[in-house]
């Protein structure tokens, strides 16, 4: 072969290496990087094997099958699958319940943190060393304990010959003013939403937007009286409420007074 031939196939070759080597990565189909590889989408097939190579994913992540519509099946023309109306019927009764499950056990710790509260307040009130400290303690202590704004007591006018004045920190009220609050023979109203009421809460009235009002049968030989408890939040008391802690608290509060002012109790 001639010196000339031979040395231009081996320019050729070099120039053929040279052209190979200068190419910039990724211009070919072989030089795409692995960042461009990921951003491709997932495809079903791809799930698909996931899901075969991994059985437990899915019992893993049982919420994942709530979101996912289950086929429907192929019927005669004119016949309807009610598979689909089925599975979602299912799926708001589960909804449903959970929903009331949740609800349920709101109301249980909001019931066990108030039952808390009655029986320290119960405690604080059998330490009072004197009938006066007993007062204090329901008109200002309680209040705090109980998580609420105001705690008041009302006594009706004393009819001539009854044995229990009106003391200090007990409010003053018209003669029938409870039986007009809670009905003849009430015992307990709650309510919310409301403005408080200055002949009940006094000063403290502009706080009050729900309020629980109760009857003290304390004796025979009393007037009437009427525990108020008011609380700025507008829902702390409502109609349909349990009353067992109020009625409870109540009797505490009646057996008490009877016993600070030697009184019969009430037949």
């Amino acid at each position: 072969m001639p010196e000339s031939e031979t040395k231009g196939k081996e320019g050729a070759a070099k120039s053929g290496v040279k052209k190979t080597t200068s190419q910039k990565p990724g211009k070919g189909k072989a030089g795409k990087g692995k960042g461009e590889a990921l951003a491709q989408p997932i495809s079903g097939d791809q799930v698909s094997a996931y899901l075969r190579r991994h059985p437990e994913f899915l019992a893993d992540n049982p919420e994942l099958l709530d979101a996912q519509q289950p086929p429907s099946r192929v019927r005669e023309k004119g016949v309807v699958d009610l598979q689909q109306f089925q599975v979602q019927r299912l799926r708001d009764e589960v909804g449903s319940l959970t929903s009331l499950r949740d609800e349920l056990i709101s109301a249980g710790r909001s019931n066990l943190s108030t039952q808390s509260r009655v029986h320290q307040a119960v405690l604080v009130i059998l330490n009072a060393r004197s009938f006066e400290e007993f007062v204090e303690i329901i008109t200002t202590d309680m209040a705090a304990i109980l998580d609420l704004d105001v705690v008041t007591i009302g006594v009706e006018k004393a009819e001539q010959g009854a044995t229990w004045q009106p003391t200090a920190g007990v409010y003053c009220l018209e003669t029938g003013s409870i039986d007009a609050l809670l009905g003849p023979g009430g015992t307990m109203l709650l309510r919310e939403n409301v403005t408080g009421d200055p002949t009940v809460f006094d000063g403290g009235a502009g706080l009050v937007q729900s309020d629980a009002l109760i009857r003290l049968n304390i004796s025979d030989s009393t007037p009437p009286a009427l525990l108020a408890l008011g609380s700025r939040q507008p829902d702390a008391f409502h109609d349909g409420q349990g009353t067992e802690l109020l009625v409870f608290l109540s009797q505490v509060l009646e057996v008490t007074f009877r016993a600070w002012l030697n009184l019969p109790p009430k037949t």
